[in-house]
């Protein structure tokens, strides 16, 4: 049965018109790495965004990515170092960076939105909402 998930991992794909960025998508190991890394279980929903969209191209929403030799515009552990030295709070994973601001996955799967500016409400009950929300309908 096909969750709403996997629906908006299908459409963002057909809209992306598979074009990709030039990292390949994470694995299990390489996300266990980076959880290790970071000392963060990554919720489900985002290891199955990760290794199935993770590196998608589609409008102006491009996810932090994972990659081996970290060496890439937008890599996670560098962004969370940044988002952290910003204050971002400890539990909120960055999975996404915005002009300063960051898209950050709770332990619970919900979705924030952080700035540095101030107190920002702005929340999605899961990634999937978030993707469907922000990255679908906000491009």
């Amino acid at each position: 049965m096909k969750t709403k998930l996997d629906h908006v991992i299908k459409e963002i794909k057909l809209l992306s018109n598979n074009e990709k960025m030039n990292v390949a998508a994470p694995d299990d190991g390489l996300i266990k790495q980076y959880e290790i890394e970071l000392g963060v279980d990554f919720h489900d929903d985002y290891k199955k965004v990760l290794k199935e969209i993770g590196n998608v191209f589609y409008g102006t929403i491009e996810l932090l990515t994972l990659s081996r030799d970290k060496n890439y515009y937008r890599e996670l552990s560098s962004a969370v170092k940044d988002a952290k030295d910003m204050g971002v709070p400890d539990n909120w994973l960055p999975i996404c960076e915005d002009n300063g601001s960051y898209y950050c996955i709770l332990p619970n799967g919900e979705i924030r939105y952080w700035t540095p500016d101030g107190y920002s409400d702005e929340s999605w009950p899961d990634i999937a909402s978030w993707i469907k929300n922000v990255w679908i309908e906000g491009n």
